[in-house]
């Protein structure tokens, strides 16, 4: 894509998070990573008259594994005061679950993560439809005490909702101390962290994150009081185990977050080899009626688990029910105020 189309799709994406004239934006990036996202983004900034500035952190060596919640800028709290003064942060780096983004969204900044490949980013534009469904879809759990998965291939798990807020990603932000993702479209919360009981069954064609994979063999994962106690099948249970055992924290194996899919524009079979755009996995994460289930932290919800040991999982043909009232039924949305035509 050149740098004019990028810079198109970045200023709708700036008037969709409310940038007006005269607000402060930081876009951060990293080494020489993205350079162009940050061009772009400077570019449709200024058109819009906010005042645009580019943080770039050096680079940093690859650890081979994805360490959520562990940046350059832990080491940095200047940078990090710098950017707790702007009006919103473009963070093309990745910074969830990091104490620094905490610290950056406490200070009222807002906070737009966006390191999908612009190809995609042009498709799954931010739309007010999608935002309008994603935050009825937001009340609705809010409002719920218990959610149940089922599926026919065993899933049968019980999440009591006391604790934690209720998350909206509809991928843009303009909420003072919001975060969103984009691309996205997905509504999520966590289980009490005693609350979680069942059985949850991974079948194939579901997708393991950060492994960018599609499962072939069923994985079936039990839990008891908020936590996975065993992890059973073939080879693909054994990556995810290996997986998690290489972070030598036991934390791992706590449940994260927990909620379902509704962007009509994004694509299951995104991840057909050959067609993988690049990214880390906002496509599968946001398809239209997936149930998507996270282990290890739960800290981007309040939550007292950092680990930095973190695996999402979208599931297709699943049912979720909030306080016994279908919202997803095998894989389809079920509930008239929350349903968009799909592309």
């Amino acid at each position: 894509m050149d740098l004019f189309s990028f810079t198109e799709i970045c200023l709708h994406q700036l008037k969709m998070s409310g940038v007006h004239e005269g607000e402060k934006l930081v876009v951060l990036t990293q080494g020489s990573e993205r350079l162009d996202y940050a061009d772009a983004f400077m570019a449709a900034g200024q058109r819009l008259g906010a005042r645009m500035y580019h943080m770039r952190l050096p680079a940093v060596p690859p650890t081979g594994a994805w360490a959520v919640g562990q940046t350059g800028l832990a080491a940095m709290p200047d940078a990090v005061d710098a950017l707790k003064k702007a009006d919103m942060l473009i963070d093309c780096i990745f910074l969830l679950f990091s104490p620094e983004q905490m610290a950056i969204q406490a200070a009222g900044t807002r906070i737009l993560t966006a390191v999908e490949p612009p190809e995609l980013l042009a498709r799954m534009l931010p739309t007010r439809e999608i935002r309008e469904k994603v935050e009825i879809g937001g009340e609705m759990m809010a409002r719920a005490k218990v959610m149940r998965i089922t599926s026919p291939h065993g899933t049968d798990v019980t999440y009591k909702l006391n604790t934690y807020p209720t998350i909206t990603e509809y991928a843009c932000t303009d909420e003072p101390g919001r975060w969103d993702h984009w691309p996205s479209g997905f509504v999520f919360t966590g289980g009490d962290d005693d609350g979680v009981d069942g059985q949850i069954v991974v079948a194939p064609g579901d997708i393991l994150l950060p492994q960018n994979m599609y499962v072939r063999d069923p994985i079936t994962y039990t839990i008891e009081k908020g936590w996975v106690t065993d992890i059973r099948g073939g080879l693909d249970a054994e990556l995810v185990k290996s997986y998690m055992a290489a972070f030598n924290d036991p934390r791992g194996m706590g449940m994260s977050h927990v909620g379902w899919g509704m962007n009509p524009h994004a694509k299951w079979h995104g991840m057909v080899p050959g067609e993988f755009p690049g990214g880390m996995g906002m496509e599968p994460r946001s398809f239209y009626g997936n149930v998507m289930f996270s282990t290890g932290p739960n800290n981007e919800l309040g939550g007292p688990n950092d680990t930095p040991c973190h695996l999402d999982i979208p599931m297709r043909g699943c049912s979720l029910f909030l306080d016994d009232e279908p919202v997803v039924i095998d894989g389809d949305i079920v509930v008239k105020e929350l349903q968009m035509e799909r592309h």
